[in-house]
């Protein structure tokens, strides 16, 4: 800073939507966005690129810009060596899911955040990378100042032997892709029998979740073995180990400090085997999913405990994650002044001085601060005893704890609120608001919340109006400005929510919006070769490798959520272009099922749905019969089958919906996949029909 508090200096970055990004605006780095003018930079000067890739919510990227990006002995280095671009991996996910798997490739190490990469400057291929580098050298890693000056050395150096390196990491990214399937390649429920043999294998039976620390939720796993539950729970051997594991895992990430016990809204993962201790950023796209995952589990099990989660969830979302124009932020900072975790973490003393006695007596024990602190000499709230525990040792009604705790939470979260919070990365992107869309709209169907509802159409109302542009998405908007082409992801996720929000209320506008979102990816983004879908569109910027994924990371791929999506799309409406599309998706992914069916979840339900069609029920009459209806059917858990209550009065329909046309007060059609029968008049022969 200057001495009258002004900026010493201000980079490129000052314009730009992201708010990673304008945090390293005023570094003495000469950082460039990604763009032509860093790319006409490099060449003319021949240097070459230094490419940072990170995240606003992200520990590590804050540590390494404090100590390298903000070091003024550092900048210089990179100023005098390299062309600096900055690039913010949810803006642009393209970007950094390329160069991610060329560091691994280069490094035979595992990737992250921070992704440092050097690149060369004609024709931007990696040459060295890694993620975080310290300013002085330890972890077994060099300084950070030390490695810029003997990478630059190098590749002054060794130019050609990079060059003939770079043609070698090409073709492994070309070979990366699996080839066409092949056409006699009979699909079968295997590789669903497979990952839920290794799901079991890899199940922690005390604490819940699969593997060791560090732990993640898992959502879209957990939602398959919850759906193969169901598919066999009236047989003779039902599945109950699928369920035990989805709900002892929800109810120790519930319980668990990974899940703000005040406020609600899960952080990213555990650091350690018991869900205590989480990197504590919190992001939009796993509350969305875990929100749909609780709420279907509330009605799936009839256990009012994961129906509190998702709703505490939900309520989280609405107050401190929708924007006033109706889109989702992004994430929460696992950081505030400067520290991991501060902005949620207690004294002991603090925590007695906000409460009674009484309140205390109960709340020490629940959460813990009758405990050895459990972070870094201070105590995160995570659920240790019971309630029922609590009262027997208190001599107390099981009720009079409940609200003691209760008044406890309001208390500590009120004065929690006056400290300095996490900073709030409040971009909007398509992607992530359609899983929050869909969250909203599962929780909405399951608690009978219509605020849920609500929250959700007011976010799609903000996609349609802000990021939707002449039949085309845009990925990104903050600060009045949409920009960037959009990705898979956004077009997939967002069909895939409005689908779901149907199932809550039905708009005709809607449904033909995600049905322009379908068009967009059978008409840009498809692979007539080889099946799927890629994960750019074909007028995209042109960069080194056009990726295709159908594996699950983060988020769920792109390519399972769009065959899903086509399915269901496809027997609403009777078009048969769109399940063409998703089964030759399904067999593009066949021998990643086969070889590591685990990591392609997403994949396999769109498998589960091709080898056992839905059940499409559609609902005509007059509105408050058929919702009765609707709400009826919402009480069971039955994942395959989509149910629609279409007003007696609707226009602008599709055929398929038009054709099944009202009858007195409420009417009934049940297809099974393409396969529809009579129409049904009463609500008592609806259920029948449903359960034969």
């Amino acid at each position: 800073m200057n001495p009258d508090g002004s900026p010493k200096y201000t980079n490129r970055l000052i314009a730009e939507t992201s708010p990673y990004l304008r945090q390293h605006a005023h570094n003495p780095v000469d950082w460039h966005p990604w763009g032509e003018e860093a790319f006409a930079r490099a060449l003319e000067e021949h240097k070459p690129i230094h490419l940072s890739v990170g995240y606003a919510a992200c520990h590590w990227c804050h540590v390494l810009a404090a100590e390298s990006f903000e070091d003024e002995a550092t900048a210089q280095v990179l100023n005098e060596l390299y062309v600096n671009i900055k690039v913010d991996r949810e803006e642009r996910p393209d970007v950094d899911r390329i160069y991610q798997i060329a560091q691994q490739m280069l490094t035979q190490r595992s990737g992250g955040w921070p992704l440092t990469l050097f690149l060369t400057p004609d024709d931007r291929r990696p040459f060295f990378g890694g993620t975080y580098f310290p300013k002085e050298a330890r972890f077994g890693l060099p300084a950070f100042r030390e490695l810029l000056l003997r990478v630059a050395l190098y590749y002054r150096e060794h130019e050609p032997e990079l060059r003939r390196q770079n043609e070698a990491l090409m073709s492994a990214l070309a070979q990366i892709e699996p080839p066409p399937p092949e056409p006699a390649v009979a699909l079968s429920d295997a590789p669903l029998r497979l990952c839920r043999q290794a799901l079991e294998r890899a199940f922690d039976t005390r604490y819940g979740g699969f593997g060791g620390a560090p732990k993640f939720p898992h959502p879209k796993s957990l939602e398959l073995l919850l759906r193969q539950w169901r598919a066999g729970a009236e047989s003779d051997t039902p599945d109950l180990h699928s369920l035990y594991m989805t709900g002892l895992t929800l109810r120790r990430m519930a319980d668990g400090g990974i899940n703000d016990q005040l406020a609600g809204g899960f952080c990213r993962y555990s650091v350690d085997d018991y869900w205590m201790i989480p990197h504590f950023e919190k992001m939009l796209y796993d509350n969305g999913s875990l929100l749909a995952l609780y709420a279907d589990t509330h009605v799936a099990t009839g256990d009012a405990f994961y129906g509190r989660v998702a709703g505490e969830t939900a309520d989280w979302v609405r107050r401190e994650m929708q924007s006033p124009e109706g889109g989702y932020y992004s994430s929460l900072d696992a950081d505030s002044e400067g520290h991991e975790g501060k902005y949620y973490v207690w004294d002991r003393d603090e925590a007695r001085s906000a409460l009674t006695a009484q309140e205390y007596a109960a709340f020490a024990p629940r959460y813990g601060l009758d405990r050895e602190p459990n972070f870094e000499g201070r105590w995160h709230l995570h659920v240790f005893r019971s309630v029922e525990d609590i009262a027997a040792a208190l001599d107390c009604p099981h009720d009079a704890v409940e609200s003691a705790l209760a008044a406890s939470r309001g208390k500590l979260l009120r004065l929690r609120e006056q400290r300095v919070r996490p900073g709030r990365d409040d971009k909007v992107l398509a992607s992530w608001n359609g899983l929050m869309i869909r969250g909203m709209a599962v929780a909405a169907r399951a608690l009978g919340r219509e605020e849920f509802a609500q929250s959700a159409e007011r976010a799609l109302d903000f996609v349609r109006r802000t990021l939707w542009r002449d039949g085309r998405l845009l990925a990104t908007y903050n600060g009045g400005r949409a920009h960037l082409n959009a990705y898979l992801d956004d077009y997939a996720f967002l069909a895939d929510a409005v689908l779901e929000l149907q199932q809550v209320r039905f708009r005709a506008d809607e449904l033909q919006f995600a049905r322009e979102l379908l068009e967009v990816i059978l008409r840009h983004h498809s692979d007539d070769r080889a099946g799927g879908f890629f994960f750019t569109s074909d007028d995209h910027e042109q960069l080194i490798h056009r990726p295709k994924s159908f594996a699950d990371d983060a988020t769920p791929a792109g390519n399972g959520i769009a065959a899903f999506a086509l399915q269901r799309m496809g027997y609403l409406l009777g078009e048969t272009r769109y399940l063409e599309a998703a089964e030759r998706t399904v067999r593009a992914g066949w021998a990643m099922m086969e070889k590591y069916p685990q990591g392609h979840a997403s994949l396999l339900t769109a498998l589960e749905e091709l080898l056992h069609p839905p059940q499409i029920v559609v609902l005509r009459g007059v509105p408050e019969t058929i919702e009765t209806w609707r709400r009826e059917l919402a009480r069971l858990y039955a994942p395959r089958r989509m149910v629609i209550a279409v007003p007696a009065d609707a226009s602008d329909l599709p055929a398929a919906i038009a054709e099944k046309t009202p009858r007195g007060a409420a009417v009934a059609y049940v297809c099974h996949g393409s396969v529809c029968g009579e129409p049904i008049g009463s609500f008592a022969e609806l259920t029948e029909a449903l359960r034969g």
